[in-house]
């Protein structure tokens, strides 16, 4: 009887597809990047009690809720996929596009209520950073609303077109796409909410 021999994380990093690790290095790297700015902040914060004079901005619990409410809206794609469910499938794409464009939204309004605190980027080295972190994260939020668009042209492809329909349902390199869409959301989510975290406390 042949033993089953264990893949190390090499051997398993090398079966993976191209996209899958662009897109988890680029995770990782993301990841490395917004933890060396956050202790960058924290230490730029250390001796400025900013807490009396300034306060969160509601628009920044706002975009929170907002967040949130799109993670659980993507965590049904894969579902909706399986199930062939290209309707619902468009649907949660249009509602987390929409819920991704009102984050960014509200992001901006958080910068402007920072500003009228006297919280400006040229200021103090803690504001420049929470501006830099902010900014970072709706960057890379940004360009996966573009890759949402491109799957949302190719989801409506197929729910006018049962062969595409077809096709798409089968492709088992497109179900791979969706799920790093999923992974890639869950992610942001989580880095905003580490972000919001250390603002919430520092304030």
């Amino acid at each position: 009887m042949k033993r089953k021999i264990k893949e190390n994380w090499f051997q398993k990093l090398e079966k993976l597809h191209p996209y899958q690790t662009l897109v988890y290095l680029g995770m990782v790297g993301s990841g490395l990047i917004f933890l060396f700015l956050t202790l960058a902040y924290m230490y730029a914060i250390w001796g400025h009690n900013i807490n009396q004079a300034f306060h969160i901005p509601f628009s920044f619990w706002i975009s929170t809720g907002l967040i949130l409410s799109s993670s659980l809206v993507v965590e049904r794609m894969v579902k909706y996929y399986k199930k062939d469910k290209m309707k619902y499938l468009e649907v949660s794409l249009w509602v987390t596009f929409i819920l991704g464009i009102l984050f960014s939204f509200f992001q901006f309004l958080g910068w402007r209520a920072l500003a009228r605190m006297g919280l400006n980027f040229t200021g103090i080295p803690s504001g420049s950073y929470l501006y830099v972190l902010t900014g970072i994260h709706i960057f890379h939020l940004i360009g996966v609303l573009i890759y949402a668009i491109w799957l949302i042209v190719e989801v409506h492809k197929a729910v006018k077109d049962p062969v595409k329909d077809l096709i798409l349902f089968t492709n088992p390199f497109i179900k791979m796409k969706f799920k790093l869409f999923v992974t890639y959301w869950h992610f942001m989510d989580a880095v905003w909410m580490v972000l919001f975290f250390v603002f919430w406390f520092t304030f």
